[in-house]
């Protein structure tokens, strides 16, 4: 077909949102997406990069508006990379998500004719209940805190986030200014020269207990001066840290985390149990949503307290805990060393006595359990985005459990792992979304299959 080059400016209708966060259209039978857009507007864009059936391109106009295109809550939608859907109505958002898991679930599972629950809505905004921010400085030197520039390096300063917890807001701007009268060096990536890289903010959203920790390549000079500084301002802060990360790399922590003043970690509340979280720690952003999520999982097992059930990928125990208190036993899996030891440290701030937590590989954990003798009832799986590696389905039908609830934050390698689970014997019975991550194009959820 003619006139299908890069550079070239189309006129389209966006029908739809991708599970990347980008509008889709159609230009003379071929798909183009469109970053900032909405379902339903008319625009008009400049075609980046092509492909023989499909294209992407940079939003220049918007010629006519949708009726679910909104105005955004943050004053830098347009450049900040941390959101995808700030100009898209909630209610959008959420059908957009619904039929991204059903496409999925369709198209790479061959699963048709499934219940797939209405999403579990959220508050849109001011959710998030950790926010790590990237250091660098401006051009008149003075420090900045922020998101990068969507598709880029290029840091955009923030002085509020709306979608992060509201009571963050006031240190981000004071903890900058700080940072910049101690007169510390800030990393540059480009060069690997220069400390502090990043600015990590984590509070309890039931608790109020905010943990400020900073990655520096190397130890800062008065640290200990400014921490207890800190402390003394803000009373809701528990804990100053300091993570080091030396290392040429884009993982934001190292290795190694120290209490510079107060104490290592917050304490949260977490369907009414207790939590201790670390600056590293894996804790869901959304306490409220992933709350409601635990709330359906326990009442679609409806546990009768003689179960024996597994926790695959348990981290400190966010799902066992909950689960074991009304199961007979709950055995948690995971293979960081350090979880394991926070999930053990919680289950005993909780009295919770019937739990066990083991260091390992999933499915060599999960072959021990079947050569000693126990068969779990229930598994859960709640691994990361890249899904479940074949080595552990292969195990866990070894086992066999009579029910499996698989949390998952990618509704495309959840599809490809339950086809697997499908085509061994199990039935996949509801399909219960939760929007964790308003504003963006995630979505969590959690299938529930018998045997």
């Amino acid at each position: 077909m003619a006139g299908w080059q890069q550079g070239q400016t189309v006129e389209l209708t966006i029908n739809d949102l991708s599970n990347r966060g980008d509008g889709v259209g159609r230009w003379d039978d071929r798909v183009v997406f469109v970053a900032d857009t909405v379902p339903g507007d008319r625009v008009r864009s400049r075609l980046t990069h092509i492909k023989p059936t499909h294209g992407f391109g940079k939003l220049l106009e918007v010629l006519e508006p949708s009726p679910q295109r909104v105005r955004p809550a943050c004053i830098v939608a347009d450049k900040c990379g941390g959101c995808q859907w700030q100009q898209v109505a909630y209610a959008a958002q959420l059908a957009a998500k619904h039929q991204q898991i059903i496409e999925a679930l369709q198209r790479i599972g061959g699963l048709t004719d499934i219940l797939v629950e209405p999403v579990l809505a959220a508050e849109p905004l001011a959710y998030r209940n950790k926010a790590t921010y990237p250091l660098a400085r401006s051009s008149n030197g003075t420090v900045k805190a922020g998101y990068y520039r969507k598709r880029s390096h290029q840091l955009i300063n923030l002085n509020q986030c709306p979608v992060q917890d509201t009571r963050l807001d006031p240190l981000l701007v004071s903890v900058k200014q700080d940072i910049q009268n101690r007169g510390w060096s800030l990393y540059d990536e480009t060069k690997h020269r220069g400390k502090l890289r990043h600015l990590s903010l984590r509070i309890g959203h039931h608790t109020g207990q905010i943990l400020l920790t900073l990655v520096s390549t190397e130890p800062l000079k008065d640290l200990d001066t400014q921490a207890q500084q800190w402390l003394e301002n803000y009373p809701d802060i528990v804990g100053v840290c300091l993570n080091l990360n030396a290392a040429k790399t884009n993982a934001i922590f190292g290795p190694k985390t120290d209490c510079v003043a107060g104490q290592l970690h917050l304490e949260e509340t977490f369907v009414g149990l207790r939590f201790q979280i670390r600056p590293t720690t894996f804790f869901q952003i959304n306490t409220v949503q992933a709350e409601r999520l635990v709330q359906a999982m326990l009442t679609e097992l409806n546990l009768q307290g003689t179960e024996t059930l597994v926790d695959v990928y348990c981290g400190v125990g966010t799902l066992t805990l909950p689960l074991a208190q009304r199961a007979a036993r709950c055995i948690g899996i995971e293979s960081q060393p350090e979880a394991v030891i926070q999930a053990q440290q919680n289950a005993t701030l909780n009295n919770l006595q019937n739990t066990n937590f083991y260091v390992g590989k999933a499915e060599i954990r999960l072959a021990e359990l079947l050569e000693s003798g126990i068969r779990p009832d229930i598994v859960v799986l709640d691994p990361p985005r890249k899904g479940c590696d074949p080595a552990v389905l292969s195990a866990l039908l070894q086992l066999r459990p009579e029910r499996i609830a698989y949390m998952s934050c990618n509704p495309t390698t959840l599809a490809r792992d339950l086809k697997l689970l499908c085509e061994a014997g199990y039935r996949l019975t509801k399909v219960q979304p939760a929007d964790f991550f308003p504003q963006t194009a995630h979505v969590e959820c959690v299938a529930f299959l018998v045997v």
